[in-house]
């Protein structure tokens, strides 16, 4: 990482003030796969408002206090998915499931070629599910017991380079408006610099910016809240936005940060086309968050401090940047030394 870019990465080799977080939660992944090995089709006059009833799933989202709405939307259709399955085993409610059930279920979701992760991710939403649903005395038993999914080791995150880092904070094109150029700079001042989600990025509000203090104020997955650094050139970038974010923002937005160029409120995908706009080469936003983590450890900084930075409950997930980080330095140490 060279020292242009170290500057903006917040906290850097101190520790942050004390956060907490919300853990990460499975997410549907429904790609289609080869056909089931049950024979016959969902029953067309069979709703989702019939089966939702059969398993009580308005019961269940409505236990899951602590996880934010995208959250809840993925266990619920996790649910759905398993509880469509099963009833064309006769099985209407979960007091008839069984554990037989379950393993021929993920066996069926391996043979649609169901990514491991995926079925990790769908097994992790039953757990939840019949536990909730055995306290609740809807069954007798919990099915999903003793059956274990591994989901592999995973991908490593990708770690941007310096021509890509370098092209996103590059100078304003002339031709660009002006607003636009100061909110995207903003944007991925915060997004890199602080090592934000996209979504948290988006619903950044006027009273959660402490530009004098250095610092944010983020509101998380399942609302937690937590406080991370803002480094100098994004306070700096962000000042310059509120310049003129009147420009851009409509007062019926209230005190959002940022808007589109439509008056609404920023999105996701706004997000990935300022950095499809700006980066060299093809950008997720989660990547700059990537690289924040990384280049923190590359530095030096402190494990529990950037998983208190990065909102994580479980320093666990923290840990796989780590691993990017040992990549990172045998690679060097390969490409460097004579005798490597």
């Amino acid at each position: 990482m060279s020292g242009s870019h170290a500057a903006r990465v917040s906290g850097a080799g101190r520790r942050p003030r004390s956060a907490t977080a919300a853990a990460e939660q499975p997410r549907p992944d429904d790609v289609e796969g080869p056909a089931d090995d049950v024979a016959g089709d969902v029953n067309p006059d069979d709703d989702v408002a019939n089966l939702d009833e059969r398993w009580h799933t308005a019961d269940f989202a409505s236990s899951l206090t602590s996880l934010a709405d995208r959250s809840v939307a993925a266990y619920l259709s996790d649910i759905r998915l398993f509880a469509e399955w099963v009833e064309r085993l006769s099985m209407q409610g979960p007091a008839d499931v069984t554990r037989v059930a379950v393993r021929r279920y993920v066996a069926n979701l391996t043979t649609r070629q169901y990514a491991r992760r995926s079925i990790a991710r769908k097994v992790a939403a039953l757990r939840r599910y019949f536990a909730w649903a055995l306290r609740r005395g809807l069954a007798p038993v919990d099915p999903t017991l003793g059956v274990q999914i591994s989901a592999g080791a995973g991908r490593l995150p990708r770690v941007l380079g310096d021509r890509d880092l370098e092209s996103l904070f590059a100078p304003a094109d002339p031709d660009e408006p002006e607003w636009r150029h100061r909110r995207d700079l903003a944007i991925c001042e915060i997004l890199y610099g602080s090592g934000l989600r996209v979504s948290e990025v988006c619903g950044l509000r006027l009273d959660d910016l402490d530009l004098n203090g250095g610092a944010l104020r983020v509101w998380g997955k399942g609302s937690k809240q937590r406080r991370v650094p803002l480094g100098q050139p994004a306070v700096a970038a962000t000042s310059e936005w509120l310049a003129l974010r009147h420009e851009v923002v409509p007062t019926d937005l209230g005190d959002l940060v940022f808007g589109n160029e439509r008056g609404h409120q920023l999105t996701p995908r706004d997000v990935r086309r300022i950095l499809d706009r700006r980066c060299a080469t093809p950008t997720h936003p989660h990547a700059l968050r990537h690289t924040f983590a990384t280049h923190l450890l590359d530095g030096g900084a402190d494990l529990r401090a950037v998983q208190e930075m990065l909102g994580h409950s479980d320093v666990s997930t923290t840990q796989r940047y780590t691993h990017v980080s040992r990549e990172r330095l045998m690679s060097a140490y390969r490409d460097a030394h004579p005798r490597a």
